[in-house]
């Protein structure tokens, strides 16, 4: 449930001091905007961050648990997991997009948590963020599935002091992403809500680090998106 920062700087991202206001993100799996189902196998390419690659976990990430439904129903599926710790929206811009293959059908795309770490301002995050889309839809015909950032304040990692504030800012992020989202035409995942509500009574969900999912709260995160990705791709 949590993507990994080497820093956190929430005050540096832009969000006010307002009290955190949580809204419901738009959900693209609405008939009007539910893609055309991909017919034979899934040629499936993962962009993202820590918990893509599967970090505070023996069994893989959310790509990975997701990739296992997929080729059960697809066998001769593909997965490129192009994930990696520590990414940030312009590290996919400069390394991840760069790797994507010519007949990719699905992308799934999980990213903002280090921008918010790293310090990025709202408008950086923006900017980028409208950029992976804009590329992905320019180079790519592939249905595109995004999760917004989770809510990662109750981390035992996370200090006390920083918490609501770190809150606050991951709501504004996860505001402007759901916007671009939007304007581009690409399904959502709400992560954001299920965090908000399950980490707290769950910490088994966190690995030893107290900031990553462990295997069972990635396996948690797989089974609440999986329904999304089926219908993504036509199952």
């Amino acid at each position: 449930m949590l993507m990994a920062c080497d820093r956190m700087r929430p005050s540096e991202t832009g969000a006010s001091n307002e009290p955190v206001q949580q809204n419901s993100p738009m959900n693209s799996t609405t008939p009007s905007n539910s893609p055309n189902p991909i017919v034979g196998p899934v040629n499936y390419v993962a962009l993202g961050d820590s918990t893509g690659a599967g970090v505070g976990a023996k069994d893989g990430g959310y790509v990975a648990r997701l990739f296992k439904r997929i080729v059960a129903r697809r066998p001769a599926s593909t997965l490129t997991n192009l994930c990696v710790s520590g990414a940030t929206t312009s590290d996919v811009l400069r390394n991840q997009l760069q790797a994507l293959r010519g007949d990719v059908n699905f992308v799934t795309l999980g990213i903002g948590i280090n921008d918010v770490g790293h310090g990025f301002s709202g408008d950086q995050f923006s900017q980028n963020y409208e950029e992976i889309l804009s590329r992905l839809k320019k180079n790519t015909k592939a249905t595109i599935v995004v999760t917004n950032i989770p809510d990662i304040s109750s981390a035992p990692r996370i200090p006390e002091i920083i918490r609501d504030e770190y809150q606050r800012s991951i709501v504004e992020f996860n505001r402007r992403l759901e916007e671009i989202a939007a304007r581009h035409g690409v399904i959502v995942f709400d992560i954001h809500t299920t965090t908000r509500e399950q980490l707290p009574a769950h910490p088994e969900f966190f690995s030893g680090d107290g900031f990553h999912p462990s295997d069972a709260g990635y396996e948690f995160w797989a089974e609440k998106m999986w329904p999304t990705v089926a219908g993504a791709i036509g199952e």
